[in-house]
């Protein structure tokens, strides 16, 4: 028995062809198990992270406070302060973070992940004139 180049690739295509109706039964599947998952353009809203967030931080490294918390606010993909100072950043659909907090003359940049009600990362900066770093948690109130 001789099995040629042309005979495989018909045979492939063949097989290719024949998955296609069980991939697409696959994404639709998917896509009707995940009711809200998904909106009109078929990504996570950012508004499912809208509210109030309390974050705590706690440092690593560098001559800072050990922990400190302070409230954030998530509305549209954007973070504000829901207490004092300026805090700057954004969610993107998938719940990544990334913010700048600045106080007077202290700043620090954090980034991370939200996930449901609650999110962790890693943030670094400049405080009373120290480098510190450290890492954060937060929890949806």
């Amino acid at each position: 028995m001789t099995i040629s180049a042309q005979s495989i690739a018909v045979l492939v295509t063949f097989r290719r062809i024949r998955a296609l109706p069980v991939l697409f039964t696959m994404a639709v599947l998917t896509m009707a198990l995940m009711p809200g998952a998904a909106n009109a353009s078929g990504t996570r809203s950012v508004r499912s992270y809208d509210g109030t967030w309390n974050v705590v931080f706690a440092t690593r490294a560098g001559n800072c406070s050990s922990t400190n918390s302070a409230p954030f606010t998530v509305s549209g993909g954007r973070l504000s302060s829901a207490g004092g100072g300026k805090v700057t950043g954004g969610i993107n659909s998938a719940g990544r973070v990334s913010v700048r907090i600045s106080v007077g003359l202290s700043w620090a940049n954090g980034s991370g992940r939200l996930v449901g009600n609650t999110g962790a990362g890693r943030w670094s900066g400049i405080i009373t004139g120290d480098r510190c770093s450290g890492t954060w948690q937060a929890t949806r109130s």
